[in-house]
C-alpha cells in the first residue's frame, strides 16, 4: 500500500484523498438521516422534531462556510481539513443516537454542521495551490463527485447495516471511516513546494498560494515582487459581480438537488404510488448519473482549454449553459411523468446534466481567484446551503397548502410547481453566468 502510494504523483495523491473525504462525507450525511429516521420512529418522535434534528446540520454548515475559507487562507487548507474530519468523526462516535434527548441530539448535528463546513472552502485552498490551470477542471469534478457516489453508496448499504446491528451502528462506521481517512491525509498529504524553490518551478507551481512566516514574509516584502501576507480584499470579492455570477449558480444547482434528495422519494411514493423497496437499486441511478457526468464535466473542460478549443471563460460559460438548460427542461418536464422509469429518467437527466455545469460555475473559484479560493467558495457555498434550507421549506410548504386545497399529493398539479421553480431558476442563473462571469483571474 505504501509503495504503490508513493509511485503516485502528489498532486493526484491529494485529488484521490479530497475524493474521497467527499465521499466520506456525504456517506456520513445520509447515514444520519436513515439512522435517526429509524430510531425516532421505533420512539413515537412527530414529525416536527425530527425536522428540528434533520435541518440543524444545515445551520451550522451555513454558518461555518466564510469562516471555514478565511481559516483555509491563513491557517493553511491541509491543517483545516484535517481538524474537521477529526472534530467531526469524533463527534459522531462519542455521541449516542437517543431521540428523546434532543438537545444533545441538535449539539451534535449543529457541531458536526459547523465542522463540515470547513471541508469545501479547504478543499478548493488545497487543490488551487497543487492543481495547474489545465488539470483544474477535471480535479475539481473528481473531488466534487464523490458527494454522489457517497450519497448512493450510502442510501444502498446503510439501510442494511440497520437493520442487522442497529441504527447505533452507522454513527460507529461513519466515525471509523472518518478516522481512517484522517490518519491517510495526516500521512501522506503536504504543503506544496514554494516557487520560490527550484522544484516547484519543475513541477508546474508557478507561484506559492500558502501563508508566509517570519523570514519568509520578510524576505518577500523587502526582496520579492509582491506580498503573500496582504490583507484578504473582502469589499472587492463581495462586490465582484463574476463572484456573483457563481454564488447565484450554486444556489441554484443547491435549490435543484435538495429539493431533489429530500422530496424525490415522497414524489414516487406518494405523488406515484410507487414503492421505493419495489424499485430496488433504480432508484440510485440519479445520483450515479451525477458521478458520471461531474466526471464527464470536468474531463471535457481540460481538453476544451488545453487543445485551445475554447478559452477559459468561453469553456465555463458552455459548460455551465448546457448543463443548467438542459437540467431546467427536465425538471419542468418530471411531473409530466407518471411512470416510475419516466421519472427515474428525468430526474436523472436533471441531475447528470447540473453535475456537467459544475465543471463551469464550481471551477471558476480557481480561475478567477486562486489565491483566495476557498474564501469565494465559502461566499457561494453559504448561499448553496441557504439554497437548500429555503427550498426544503418551501416544497413542504407548497405541497401542504396543495393538500390543504383537496388536490393531494398525489395531483400533478400540486408537484408541477415544485420542479418549475428549480427549472425557472436554472434558465435565470444560466443567463446570469453567460453575463458576467470570467475565466481571467480578477484577484492578485
Amino acid at each position: 500500500m505504501r509503495l504503490s502510494l508513493m509511485k503516485v504523483p502528489k498532486r493526484y495523491l491529494i485529488v484521490i484523498l479530497t475524493f474521497i473525504s467527499t465521499c466520506v462525507c456525504y456517506i456520513e450525511r445520509v447515514g444520519f438521516s436513515i439512522a435517526y429516521t429509524v430510531a425516532a420512529d421505533k420512539a413515537g418522535v412527530n414529525q416536527s422534531s425530527k425536522g428540528t434534528i434533520l435541518s440543524t446540520f444545515y445551520y451550522g454548515y451555513a454558518c461555518s462556510q466564510v469562516p471555514g475559507g478565511w481559516a483555509a487562507q491563513r491557517i493553511g487548507g491541509r491543517k483545516v481539513l484535517l481538524l474537521s474530519f477529526v472534530l467531526w468523526s469524533s463527534t459522531c462516535f462519542l455521541v449516542p443516537l437517543d431521540p428523546n434527548r434532543v438537545f444533545l441530539l441538535v449539539l451534535a448535528r449543529l457541531l458536526v454542521g459547523v465542522a463540515q463546513g470547513f471541508i469545501f472552502p479547504s478543499i478548493h485552498t488545497v487543490l488551487a495551490q497543487w492543481v495547474p490551470p489545465h488539470e483544474r477542471s477535471r480535479s475539481v469534478s473528481l473531488t466534487t463527485s464523490g458527494m454522489y457516489l457517497g450519497a448512493a453508496m450510502g442510501m444502498l448499504a446503510l439501510p442494511s447495516l440497520v437493520k442487522f446491528k442497529g441504527p447505533q451502528s452507522v454513527f460507529v462506521a461513519e466515525a471509523a471511516l472518518g478516522a481512517m481517512w484522517s490518519l491517510l491525509w495526516f500521512k501522506y498529504a503536504s504543503d506544496p513546494p514554494r516557487s520560490e524553490h527550484p522544484k516547484a518551478t519543475a513541477a508546474g507551481f508557478g507561484e506559492s498560494l500558502l501563508p508566509l512566516k517570519g523570514n519568509q514574509k520578510t524576505k518577500m516584502e523587502n526582496g520579492g515582487s509582491a506580498s503573500r501576507t496582504a490583507k484578504i480584499p473582502w469589499k472587492k470579492i463581495l462586490l465582484s459581480l463574476p463572484v456573483w455570477a457563481i454564488v447565484v449558480n450554486n444556489f441554484t444547482f443547491h435549490y435543484a438537488l435538495y429539493v431533489l434528495m429530500n422530496w424525490l422519494p415522497t414524489y414516487f411514493e406518494q405523488g406515484l404510488k410507487l414503492s421505493l423497496q419495489e424499485m430496488g437499486s433504480s432508484k440510485m441511478l440519479p445520483y450515479l448519473n451525477m458521478f458520471i457526468f461531474s466526471n464527464i464535466g470536468g474531463v471535457v473542460a481540460d481538453h476544451l482549454i488545453t487543445k485551445r478549443i475554447m478559452s477559459v471563460t468561453k469553456t465555463r460559460k458552455f459548460l455551465n449553459t448546457i448543463g443548467f438548460i438542459v437540467a431546467s427542461l427536465a425538471l419542468m418536464a418530471l411531473p409530466l411523468f407518471r411512470t416510475s422509469s419516466g421519472a427515474v429518467f428525468c430526474s436523472s437527466l436533471a441531475l447528470g446534466f447540473l453535475a456537467l455545469g459544475r465543471a463551469g460555475f464550481a471551477v471558476n473559484h480557481m480561475d478567477i481567484a486562486p489565491r483566495y479560493a476557498g474564501i469565494v467558495m465559502g461566499v457561494s457555498n453559504t448561499a448553496g446551503t441557504l439554497a437548500g434550507i429555503i427550498g426544503v421549506d418551501l416544497t413542504g410548504k407548497l405541497l401542504e397548502a396543495a393538500t390543504t386545497a383537496s388536490s393531494g399529493l398525489s395531483s400533478p398539479e400540486s408537484w408541477r410547481v415544485v420542479f418549475f421553480i428549480p427549472g425557472l431558476l436554472c434558465i435565470l442563473s444560466s443567463f446570469i453566468f453567460l453575463i458576467f462571469s470570467t475565466g481571467e483571474r480578477i484577484f492578485d
